[in-house]
């Protein structure tokens, strides 16, 4: 006699009942003894194994890639536009010497956080070290402190005196390059400097480094030099000008709003470009590779769902004469529907939980994983000067966690609705004749 004719000869064993509820505990006791396959059904156990760790995998990696894919943009985001600001005003038809009063009427527009006036121009930095090419920027000590990614990430030196002190204040990575720490002198040169009955010479001159600074993306901190607004302006020949007013609003979103009051506000002709115009292709390129990605690693839980089909199915042929048996003692097709349905969404939803579990602990732990990976193999896992970052971010997004679990949750629901439809299509009568 098959294993699910066995429990109808005992006494008290469970009956499959015409009219019995749906999902009943005679369903869900036959569903459990075939999810616990025997020897003979050793292969059967086997592809569900697969198919469970598909899911896993298939969850967890989901999560893990969307969670660093979110760390990545928040933290370009912020860096990028923390240290570039959100607006830019430029003068067009005059010489830009009203930057102060710009300023101010820019700072009290609603929404706007610092507006801050910057003298900008190419250079080159050397030492006897090492020599590079910088961005150097003029900026008043009062706006240097309060400079998003600047203020708090000095990590020797101060910023306090800056306008006095006549120094510089330059990003780490670019303070290891040179070669140089707090109170070293580097050397900045531009090409167009000195008018002189020759043409032209380039100006080279001399500042201490006052302060080093760490953004945390390794490109901004190998690249900035700031320097005093009016040092700045006699370096680059700007004489009481500014290149730029950069503003910082407090809801980067709302960049049309504070255009129509910047024109109502001020009236001199600006040229205004904000950071959407400036990073539109590198954020929109980020979302894409997001999307991208989340289709291709989907196709792991998509393969797991074809595993539930195949497995379900040679259980079904392998079961044929079980359920031919269970038939004829009075089990209905809904019944015998539901226990492989049981079998395909129990495989569905373990390992969902398996994979969410795993998921995020990976993504709430991936950084110090990468530095363990680091120090155990001396491995370079994430080099900052390809990456622009010095860490691996990675912030997880309820709302995509949620339906990630659910799309698995779908998938394998619906993987087993095929294999289950055939179980209970099946004749008893004609199953039983070929036994």
């Amino acid at each position: 006699m098959t294993e699910a004719a066995q429990p109808a000869r005992g006494a008290g064993a469970a009956q499959p009942a015409r009219g019995a509820g749906a999902f009943s505990a005679f369903e869900r006791m036959v569903a459990l003894r075939y999810l616990r396959a025997r020897r003979a059904d050793g292969f059967v156990s086997v592809i569900a194994g697969f198919s469970f760790l598909g899911i896993m995998l298939g969850v967890a990696t989901l999560i893990v890639v969307t969670s660093v894919m979110n760390g990545f943009h928040r933290e370009l985001m912020d860096k990028i536009i923390g240290i570039n600001g959100h607006a830019f005003l430029q003068a067009v038809e005059t010489p830009f010497t009203d930057w102060d009063r710009v300023s101010a009427k820019t700072a009290k527009l609603p929404g706007v956080q610092l507006a801050i006036p910057m003298v900008e121009g190419a250079a080159g930095i050397s030492t006897q070290f090492g020599q590079s090419g910088v961005l150097v920027r003029g900026v008043r000590e009062k706006d240097l402190t309060r400079l998003p990614g600047v203020a708090g990430n000095v990590k020797s030196g101060a910023l306090a005196g800056f306008d006095k002190a006549g120094g510089v204040a330059i990003g780490q990575r670019l303070a290891e390059t040179l070669g140089v720490g707090v109170g070293d002198p580097v050397s900045l040169l531009i090409a167009k400097g000195v008018q002189t009955p020759f043409g032209v010479a380039p100006r080279i001159k001399a500042y201490k480094v006052v302060a080093i600074f760490s953004i945390g993306m390794s490109e901004f901190d190998s690249v900035f030099v700031y320097m005093p607004l009016t040092e700045a302006q006699l370096f680059f020949n700007k004489e009481n000008e500014a290149t730029v007013v950069e503003a910082f609003v407090t809801d980067p979103e709302k960049m049309d709003d504070f255009r129509i009051n910047v024109e109502k506000s001020i009236d001199r002709p600006l040229i205004v470009t904000d950071w959407r115009q400036r990073n539109k292709t590198f954020f929109d390129t980020l979302q894409v590779e997001k999307n991208i990605l989340f289709i291709i690693l989907a196709l792991i839980v998509v393969v797991a769902a074809f595993n539930i089909i195949s497995g379900l199915t040679m259980l079904v042929k392998d079961k044929t004469q079980d359920i031919a048996i269970l038939r004829t003692m009075g089990a209905t097709r809904g019944a015998v529907l539901r226990v492989f349905l049981i079998i395909g969404a129990s495989i569905g939803v373990v390992g969902t939980l398996a994979g969410f579990a795993l998921g995020l602990a990976l993504a709430k732990n991936l950084d110090t994983i990468r530095v363990g990976v680091n120090k155990l193999f001396d491995a370079n896992l994430f080099p900052a000067e390809f990456y622009f970052l010095s860490r691996l971010p990675a912030i997880v997004d309820p709302r995509e966690v949620t339906a990630i679990v659910a799309m698995t949750l779908t998938l394998a629901v619906l993987a087993s609705i095929y294999p289950a439809w055939k179980a209970a299509s099946l004749d008893p009568i004609e199953a039983l004749r070929h036994e």
